[in-house]
């Protein structure tokens, strides 16, 4: 495994238990991800390491660390004001000076919502948060998104947004604009009138 920098270390040391376990699981499958596809593998496990290194913050620190670093809030964001865990983790990288590494910054920044235009870095490490094994077991329906992010990166990002999206509007709950622009682009990427869906990608490359 990727050596932590020493501030990431002592962060890492801090958060609850659970937390230090998921981190521990991500980094794993963003590392097989990313040699499975060709991705820098240490700067994918690095970012699985760091993205959710202020994910234990409760709501109103996040929104005061927020404005403390100067962070730009979406108004979304203050209503929710735990999307802002990436947005702030990805600041405490960026003035930490350890990591330069501009893919790690965005892959912590972005990887709730995803981003239109992310590095393939992102979305390495987007996939990994999703789709390790503790939300898989909790969320079965996500294991074919999984088999399908061993087969083709962009199609299991989109089959997942696509999913996302749909749960989140039939909860009532309120979709980010970021992911809606990723799922567009996603959309886009594909040739017109080739975007399958999950199942269908599976049964072509027989993935079961």
């Amino acid at each position: 495994m990727v050596k932590l920098p020493q501030v990431v270390a002592e962060r890492t040391a801090a958060l609850p238990e659970g937390l230090v376990d998921h981190l521990r699981r991500v980094r794993k499958l963003a590392r097989k991800l990313a040699k499975r596809h060709g991705v820098d593998r240490d700067a994918s496990e690095l970012g699985a390491a760091c993205h959710d290194l202020a994910r234990h913050m409760k709501p109103e620190d996040l929104l005061e660390e927020a404005d403390r670093l100067e962070i730009p809030v979406h108004p979304m964001e203050r209503r929710v004001p735990i999307m802002l865990h990436g947005p702030v983790a990805a600041r405490w990288l960026e003035r930490d000076g350890e990591i330069s590494d501009p893919r790690v910054i965005e892959a912590v920044r972005y990887h709730t919502t995803g981003k239109s235009g992310m590095s393939d870095v992102s979305r390495v490490v987007f996939l990994a948060d999703k789709l390790e094994p503790r939300k898989v077991k909790h969320r079965p329906e996500l294991a074919e998104v999984l088999q399908l992010a061993k087969v083709d990166i962009d199609t299991a990002l989109l089959e997942y947004v696509n999913r996302q999206i749909v749960r989140r509007v039939e909860r009532g709950d309120l979709v980010h604009p970021r992911m809606l622009e990723f799922r567009n682009e996603l959309i886009v990427g594909f040739p017109e009138n080739e975007v399958v869906s999950g199942h269908d990608m599976a049964v072509e490359q027989g993935v079961r």
